[in-house]
Order: C-alpha cells, then structure tokens, then sequence
C-alpha cells in the first residue's frame, strides 16, 4: 500500500463513505502477505516511499509470478531486477502482460507511462559500453521510480575529452550516477566537475588486476572528491534508489 492509497482510505472513512470494519478489512493485509515461496513486504512503499523491489536472480517464473501477483492484489506495481535473456521467455509467458528491458535486465509489471515526482533530473553516466548493462539497471529503475533521467555512455576518462564535452549536462543534474570499471576513476573526475552528489557504481569489468571490480570499488572509496559515495559492485539499483530519494528532497 502506496501513502497516497492509504490517504485515500482514510479520507473515505473521514468523510463517511466507507466504514471503520471495512477500512481496517483492507488494512488486514499490512504490512506483508505470504506466499508459498516468500514473504512479500506490502508496507514498504509506507515506510521509504518506494514499494518493494524483487531481485530476480536465483527466483523461478512461477516464484516471480507469486510474488507479482501479491504485490498487484495490493495495488502495487513490479518491478523485477537482474532477469537475464535465458529467463525473460518463462517469465513472460507467466506474466505476458508485462514489459522486459534486455539491457536493463529488469521485469515492470505497471502503468506504462511513470509519472514524473523527481525535483530535477539524474544522469547516469558510464565509462565504457562494457559498462551499460549497469547503467541501463540503473536508468531504468530510476525511470520506474518516476524521475526525468537522461544517460551519457562511452564517456571514460582514457578520452576525457568525451567526458568535458558532457560537462553541461552533467552539472544541469541534481544527481549523478557514474558507472565505471577497470581502475574506477570516472565518478572522482566527475566529482571535481560538479556540485551535486556523486553516486559511483563500480563495475565488475576489467582485466585480471581489477579482480572482478574490486580496484573499482577502492579506488572509488578512496576518491579524493567529497561529493562522492559509494555502492556496491554492479548495484545499479541500489545507486537509482539512493537518487530518487535525494531527487524528492
């Protein structure tokens, strides 16, 4: 249940139109709703203003179907992370009227048209095209969470100039994600561009020395730039969630 809903609600039950047993019938179901294979959180959306996310990897279709079909029952959209190719027919055959975004590797099961609640807007910006299954994670889940995102891609600092040519919209943002693997110096040459927040993904990419984007990871946590925090490797959800709630204040 939204806070809009539940407003909703109470206002039907303060101007009469609905009585107190029905209203607490339909309050029953807070704040989660059991499924035979998890508990979903339907309070979520109360507590952090964003309802619950379901990470996709590891789960069936018919899992994912499960919770989908709880998340709906409680007027809630779904919005499903990490679905790769291989998985994305089974889960449409079981939720067919939803949507599958191949390179964001997410599932939405919702309105087709989010609408716009974000302050200002989020760029996303990548180092390398190595790195655009992060990034498009990332700007889909903020889409979904209903901000104006626009996305820079091929930007790495090994041809800065592509990255200062940029420079105009990065600093019209409010928020900035920077994706980067390899070294992960993007996100600090940003953050010496810009005075807004720096959310810096690293990115598993690289060769051996990268160890799997753990040099990104330090290398991002050491960032002489004071703007700029961390998330984990490969969370381009976790940094879009962290955006939009920066991106309503």
């Amino acid at each position: 249940m939204e806070r809009e809903a539940l407003r909703s609600l109470l206002e039907q039950v303060r101007r009469g139109e609905l009585d107190a047993e029905a209203a607490l019938d339909r309050l029953a179901h807070l704040p989660f709703v059991d499924t035979p294979s998890a508990r979903v959180d339907t309070h979520r959306a109360l507590r952090h203003g964003l309802p619950e996310v379901v990470f996709g990897q590891g789960k069936t279709a018919e899992q994912i179907a499960e919770i989908a079909a709880a998340l709906r029952a409680a007027g809630q959209p779904v919005l499903v992370t990490r679905i790769d190719a291989a998985a994305a027919p089974a889960l449409l055959r079981a939720l067919p009227q939803g949507e599958y975004d191949e390179g964001g590797r997410l599932f939405w099961l919702g309105p087709a048209e989010v609408a716009v609640v974000g302050k200002g807007t989020i760029a996303v910006v990548s180092a390398g095209t190595a790195d655009l299954p992060v990034a498009r994670e990332a700007i889909g889940v903020a889409r979904r969470f209903g901000n104006k995102v626009e996305g820079l891609h091929d930007v790495g600092v090994a041809g800065i100039h592509r990255l200062l040519e940029a420079a105009p919209a990065l600093r019209a943002a409010r928020v900035v994600i920077a994706v980067a693997g390899m070294e992960g110096a993007l996100p600090s040459v940003v953050g010496g561009l810009v005075d807004r927040p720096v959310i810096a993904v690293p990115t598993s990419v690289g060769y051996g020395a990268s160890f799997g984007g753990l040099a990104a990871l330090l290398g991002m946590l050491t960032s002489c730039a004071s703007n700029v925090s961390v998330v984990n490797i490969d969370n381009g959800f976790g940094a879009a969630y962290v955006a939009t709630l920066v991106n309503r204040l």
